[in-house]
């Protein structure tokens, strides 16, 4: 999200001033830091509100403490790779899903089954599964805006959150993507992808090795604004910028992912945000759970001015990152999130 200079903030979900159904899943591919391998849980695919979710689950011991991790775009579950082991052996019972669109969840073909009632309402229907009423939901770009959404239109379901990188979006009197149009042009990624449905979905899926790799980068020396589309011209750039996040085994998983599922599920969520502006109409704006926010210092999403307008619990935490935070610094992460939930659990 990046903040505008008359002050308000458009819905943002990574820089933009960069200078999913897998056919193979994660089974197996994991982290290795030296002679350390984490793997990732095994997928369950699970039937809720209408389509298919491609569940990842730890802890199931621990039911009763259920904790719900949404990743962002162009994301997957394994994003959060670092922080599930760690949850679960702190007593959580950790639940990561793809979301509609991603991995081998279900990709509908309409526009408008990606809008924030169908994304938090799987969230819900995800809860009704596993017998919860509420749970900690956790967010990371889209995820936090999707973890907002649920929030405000499903409070009772949600008992603490924790989103990373992209604040809670005030809306404002104009819709999103019109918002954004007047002040950043028909080039900015989130206009772009609504006015011209299909162009850079096209782009990414013709280059999805060389995009994820230019993408997943920290570090990315400072750069002016070039005239065009950021994105495309990210996924046509030869040489990446910076050091990569993650290593070559661990993008070979979004790679994969990605390249059997394409763009378009993902990028639909992007197409809803003036239709989500509307159906957040008439809900009370406030976010009265206990609430932390993850920002990463280098982020190009902008720090929130007003958040404790809307978000009066609210304690923020600040990490010396750019914008992918729970992989750039995963145990820092972690670690935050865990000494918060112990202090909200001891209160």
């Amino acid at each position: 999200m990046q903040q505008q200079e008359d002050g308000h903030q458009s819905v943002g979900s990574h820089p933009d001033n960069i200078p999913p159904e897998t056919g193979h899943g994660v089974t197996g591919l994991g982290r290795q830091d030296g002679d350390m391998t984490t793997d990732f849980p095994e997928p369950a695919m699970i039937s809720v509100n209408g389509v298919e979710l491609e569940v990842f689950e730890a802890g199931r011991h621990n039911a009763g403490r259920p904790i719900v991790l949404c990743h962002g775009w162009p994301e997957l579950a394994y994003s959060w790779r670092h922080q599930v082991p760690a949850l679960a052996a702190a007593g959580y019972h950790v639940i990561v899903p793809n979301q509609r669109g991603y991995g081998n969840s279900s990709r509908p073909a309409a526009v408008t089954d990606y809008d924030i009632e169908h994304l938090s309402g799987d969230l819900v229907a995800l809860l009704d599964h596993y017998g919860y009423e509420s749970a900690t939901f956790v967010g990371h770009d889209w995820g936090a805006f999707v973890v907002w959404g649920l929030t405000l239109l499903h409070p009772n379901r949600v008992n603490k959150v924790i989103n990373l990188s992209l604040p809670y979006q005030e809306r404002g009197e104009k819709p999103w993507i019109e918002f954004m149009e007047d002040m950043l042009g028909s080039d900015f990624y989130f206009v772009h992808f609504n006015r011209q449905p299909g162009v850079a979905d096209a782009v990414f899926e013709a280059n999805t090795f060389q995009f994820l790799r230019n993408l997943y980068r920290k570090n990315v020396p400072p750069a002016e604004p070039r005239p065009g589309m950021a994105l495309i011209d990210l996924a046509r750039a030869e040489t990446p910028l910076g050091d990569p996040v993650m290593s070559d085994s661990e993008l070979a998983v979004f790679v994969s992912a990605f390249e059997s599922t394409g763009f378009t599920g993902s990028v639909n969520w992007y197409r809803n945000l003036d239709r989500n502006w509307r159906l957040l109409a008439d809900v009370d704006p406030i976010i009265r759970q206990s609430t932390l926010m993850i920002y990463g210092d280098r982020d190009a999403v902008s720090k929130s001015e007003n958040l404790t307008e809307f978000v009066p619990n609210v304690e923020v935490v600040n990490l010396d990152c750019g914008h992918w935070i729970q992989q750039e610094k995963p145990e820092e992460t972690t670690q935050a999130m865990l000494k918060w939930l112990d202090q909200r659990d001891a209160t």
